[in-house]
């Protein structure tokens, strides 16, 4: 049966009562939600008709033998006779000085009664044409009329009516809602639009002209009297529930549930129409305003493109906005009773765009992109170089330490400096590093940790403690990786261990033959010490990785730069200076994240 729409012929339409109301609960709820996955039309049940009477004689007939008995006492002939409606037909006139009114009533015996108002109050020839319509069903009710046809050559007003126009003029408002209470009280009621040349009677009458289609000999009695469609507090009195109509989009997302709810309309697309009838049930339409019932039960107005900005700007940055994050902006609106679909996108991406959030925003700490670790092919092929200070200085009158880290053995070069220049440190690359292991392929920049004031005669021990130590990385120490064979530490000296024992038991000759021998063995130490620093690597990269935020920017975007000082403890501005300055424009964007702005 889901393939299929199904006709429910009933007298009244149990589904869209289910589907309509705003609350449901208990059994309707079951039965509401059974109902969403099959597609029910429904069919308006007709009056039975005689045929069925007959088709049961027909299917039923009587024996050939009875004999049918013509004589029926005490009969009487009984019909009904059924007699044409009376008919209306009315116009307005609006002129400078004066507005006018015409009705015509035709009877079912096509006795014609015209009647002519003049208007007391000056107004539009929309306003004329409604108390026209009005004063008609008033004398039509007076008149003891249940059934009536009315015709008018307004199509504004039929139609607004009829409802397939929207009353957008407040002024037309009061008197829309007169005349839809006077047509509620008749027992069967139609109005229907007619050109102005079948309208030439109530025309003449609205115009007090002398154009009726009379002949010469035929006089009519036409009274003219004073009258207000509306009484003076009907008029003049505000509603404390009246609202403007506005105009809707045709894009408008909540156009296809207003057509469904209000007049039962569903889009043409199978597709669309599952969907509007699925999601109706949590929308209602209250005084031209739509309306969605939230999880906890209140009622959020709907708001369409438009007013959705507004709303986001006055409750993010307004008055009484405190320039809160997505999630906050979206419960804000939430708790003051609005709704779109895209609302927690759309209060995301407002945040982000706000230019005053992201000049105040907090430091991002995640890296931007994912590490990018420099391995050195073979030893000394890649060092690191530092300046440390300045430091408290020391009894020397030294202030900086320069200090150089081989990125495979992991080997150190460290002096102290009482002042850092050029001079200086070309002078410590060209001696301690090119002189003695040959010229590097690349000289990388870190930080290093402060030391105490006698760190200028504790510089030699901590360097022959870092060249002696085992490094995880590498899985052995520089010393060996440099050199071949792991230094020996005073401690041996002082306790001989086994190494010392064997080696003085041999000869001269017998220590530089194993010597030679640690020395072929040294390259395949450091192919394995390679392959132990890979795959340490590998590892920090992918836990480094976890903490990544990719952030990517290209050519000609605009950009805002923190700065931050060199000494962290010490703070630049106050709580409500910005973090961040610019914004800047990328002038060029290289690998790994790096790029240049102005």
């Amino acid at each position: 049966m889901q393939a299929h729409t199904i006709h429910l012929v009933a007298k009244v339409d149990p589904v869209k009562y289910i589907l309509s109301r705003p609350v449901i609960s208990g059994r309707l709820a079951k039965w509401s939600v059974a109902f969403q996955e099959f597609e029910i039309a429904y069919v308006p049940q007709k009056a039975i008709k005689g045929q069925a009477l007959a088709n049961f004689l027909a299917d039923h007939p009587i024996p050939a033998d009875w004999e049918l008995s013509d004589d029926f006492p005490d009969e009487d002939v009984l019909y009904t006779e059924i007699l044409p409606p009376w008919m209306m037909f009315f116009d307005g006139a609006a002129r400078r000085e004066e507005s006018g009114a015409g009705v015509v009533f035709v009877s079912p015996q096509k006795h014609m009664l015209p009647f002519a108002f003049r208007l007391n109050e000056p107004c539009s020839n929309n306003v004329a044409e409604y108390q026209a319509l009005i004063a008609g069903l008033q004398m039509a009710l007076d008149m003891k009329i249940s059934y009536l046809e009315v015709y008018g050559d307004s199509k504004l007003v039929i139609n607004q009516l009829l409802t397939h126009y929207e009353v957008r003029n407040e002024g037309l408002v009061p008197y829309f809602r007169l005349a839809t209470r006077l047509i509620e009280e008749f027992d069967g009621i139609s109005l229907e639009h007619i050109p102005r040349s079948e309208n030439k009677i109530a025309d003449a009458l609205a115009n007090l002209a002398t154009t009726l289609a009379l002949s010469e000999e035929e006089m009519v009695n036409v009274p003219v009297c004073n009258r207000w469609a509306l009484t003076f507090t009907e008029e003049y009195t505000r509603e404390t529930n009246a609202i403007s109509v506005s105009v809707v989009e045709d894009e408008d997302w909540r156009q296809p549930l207003i057509d469904y709810l209000e007049h039962g309309k569903l889009p043409d697309d199978s597709r669309h129409r599952t969907e509007v009838r699925r999601r109706a049930p949590r929308f209602i339409y209250y005084k031209d305003t739509l309306y969605r019932r939230s999880f906890d039960g209140l009622f959020l107005r709907c708001l369409g493109k438009g007013e959705t900005d507004q709303a986001m700007e006055e409750a993010h940055s307004g008055v009484c906005g405190a320039h809160q994050s997505g999630p906050k902006l979206y419960h804000r609106i939430k708790r003051m009773g609005y709704y779109w679909p895209t609302i927690v996108k759309d209060c995301m991406d407002y945040a982000k765009r706000c230019e005053a959030c992201q000049l105040h925003a907090n430091y991002i700490h995640q890296p931007p992109e994912p590490l990018h670790p420099t391995v050195a092919s073979w030893p000394f092929d890649a060092w690191g170089l530092d300046v440390v200070g300045p430091l408290p200085k020391s009894s020397a009158g030294h202030l900086y330490i320069l200090a150089a880290t081989d990125y495979f053995s992991k080997w150190a070069e460290v002096i102290s400096l009482k002042e850092v220049k050029k001079e200086n440190v070309v002078n410590f690359i060209r001696t301690h590093l090119i002189y003695r292991y040959g010229v590097p392929r690349y000289i990388m920049t870190d930080n290093v940790e402060r030391s105490k004031r006698d760190w200028h005669e504790r510089i030699g021990e901590a360097l022959w403690a870092y060249r002696t130590t085992y490094r995880t990385p590498t899985q052995a120490t520089p010393y060996s990786l440099v050199y071949g064979v792991e230094a020996v530490l005073p401690l041996e000296r002082q306790i001989p261990s086994l190494r010392i024992a064997i080696q003085e038991g041999l000869t001269n000759e017998e220590n530089a033959r194993l010597r030679l021998e640690e020395l072929e063995a040294l390259d395949e130490k450091r192919l394995e010490a390679q392959q132990h620093l890979e795959c340490y690597q590998a590892r920090l990269s992918r836990a480094f990785n976890k903490k990544v935020k990719p952030r990517s920017f290209q050519q000609g975007d605009l950009v805002l730069a923190v700065r931050r000082p060199i000494n962290t403890l010490h703070k630049i501005g106050n709580k409500f200076t910005s973090k961040w300055d610019g914004p800047y424009v990328v002038q060029e964007v290289y690998t790994n994240g790096a790029l240049q702005d102005s």
